[in-house]
């Protein structure tokens, strides 16, 4: 075992553009890899119950195709224990790459999958067993993004530099949405015949410009710092679970704000395309782009403030906000009106989410240390995720037998919004706390750490 380094020793400045390239990289890769995990929520709203389902239960055909569409988010977490542990054993780089790879080829696996009236029940079981193999992939994608940009960005603008990973997501969101209006343009012969393939095909091109954009890379200087001076932490689960429990709580209560955008995503959009409101799917497509096009903007804009404000208050703002602004908009899809539902949806996605949206990177990613940052944003953030993703399936049975009581989904989605605020009031804020300093607790004698030397 190395000999410990003294507790603050400052890591070494990362070299003159490697922030900027690592946000970039993270902003690239998210988008691609999101762009994927996104295709599938649209799908899963509006095609997969008339393909891998019985249409002569066409409400639930749409309550299966929509628990498959959780599946991946119940994977995570267990995707979080592996690539969390393997990512703070051999660092950020190498997960950040093998997690675009398996992204891209589950995806490509999914518009090559024969329908239910081609094998049967085989066809679901093995859209779950590629939704599986998405959640895995997702579960280590944005924590060793996070890790990556939040080591890399000066102590003053981490907020700003790791909201890049989010906003990549919100873009890779916006590109499923642009993918998928033509398709769902075409005549629903075509459509769900060879139409709804053509999004999942086209992400094989992600495992290739993934690898070129984040093989050039460059490990972190604090992640390099501790490898060559403490030496990289054995068993990172029993270090986090000893010193780090309460902050891992805190981030899984926290994570539930996604609840926001899965119901927003993939419940609201098969609830306004229903028989009950009638809204046509290129309509709803147009308002989750328009939506995320502003959440492009506005999640950056928002982190800038969490570095001059603190990231405890931005939190706040969108987790409280989002509770009431889903009230809205589900209500304005009630009413059958499209600018209405416009306007509330671009205000409730596009820029309240945004506010926790934007912040959360920095704000978890600050509550631990390098050891085990990685597996500590991994597992936290992939356990509330997965009561996320599943959201979406208990809001379709919160709807009742006619899929049309939003306002029992807004209440729902409302409750999901009470963890969060619980975990921001409850955390320590962290934007002032310089990088090498993150996260530290009272060091044990060197005898009784469990580390080896990288």
């Amino acid at each position: 075992m190395s000999v410990p380094a003294a507790p603050h020793d400052a890591a070494p400045p990362a070299p003159p553009g490697q922030p900027r390239k690592a946000a970039t990289a993270a902003w690239i890769g998210s988008a691609l890899e999101y762009y994927d995990f996104f295709i599938y929520g649209s799908a899963a709203a509006l095609i997969f119950p008339k393909v891998f389902f019985d249409e002569s239960d066409p409400a639930t055909a749409t309550l299966l195709s929509l628990a498959t569409f959780g599946v991946a988010y119940a994977a995570r977490p267990v995707g979080a224990l592996f690539l969390g542990h393997f990512g703070d054993r051999v660092g950020r780089k190498k997960i950040m790459v093998f997690t675009l790879i398996l992204m891209g080829v589950s995806t490509f696996l999914i518009g090559c999958l024969p329908t239910r009236d081609q094998v049967g029940t085989l066809a679901p079981v093995l859209l779950v067993l590629c939704r599986v193999l998405q959640g895995i992939s997702a579960a280590g994608e944005q924590a060793s993004a996070n890790s990556m940009t939040l080591e890399h960005a000066p102590p003053n603008r981490r907020g700003f530099f790791t909201s890049f990973t989010l906003s990549g997501t919100q873009g890779g969101q916006l590109l499923a949405t642009l993918v998928f209006l033509p398709i769902a343009a075409l005549p629903e012969d075509q459509l769900l015949s060879w139409g709804w393939r053509v999004p999942f095909w086209l992400s094989i091109g992600v495992a290739v410009v993934g690898y070129v954009i984040r093989r050039k890379l460059d490990e972190t200087p604090a992640f390099a710092q501790q490898a060559n001076s403490e030496g990289v932490v054995k068993l990172p689960l029993v270090v986090l679970l000893r010193e780090h429990w309460a902050d891992v709580l805190r981030v899984v209560g926290g994570a539930l704000v996604a609840s926001v955008s899965t119901i927003f995503t993939v419940w609201a959009l098969a609830y306004a395309t229903s028989d009950s409101v009638g809204m046509s799917r290129s309509s709803m497509l147009w308002v989750g782009a328009l939506a995320n096009l502003v959440a492009l903007a506005a999640i950056p804009l928002w982190a800038t403030l969490s570095d001059r404000i603190g990231r405890r208050p931005v939190f706040l703002v969108g987790a409280v906000g989002s509770a009431g602004a889903m009230f809205l908009y589900l209500w304005a899809i009630s009413t059958g009106s499209y600018p209405l539902t416009m306007a509330l949806g671009i205000v409730t996605f596009g820029i309240v989410y945004s506010a926790a949206n934007g912040v959360w990177p920095a704000f978890y990613g600050e509550m631990f240390s390098t050891r085990v940052r990685l597996s500590g944003m991994a597992i936290g953030t992939q356990i509330g995720f997965a009561v996320a993703g599943f959201a979406v399936t208990f809001a379709a049975r919160i709807a009742g037998p006619d899929g049309d009581d939003w306002s029992a989904v807004a209440l729902f989605t409302a409750a999901l919004c009470v963890p969060p605020v619980i975990a921001a009031l409850s955390a320590k804020e962290t934007a002032r706390i310089p990088t090498e300093q993150l996260g530290e607790r009272p060091r044990r004698p060197a005898a009784e750490r469990e580390t080896v030397t990288a």
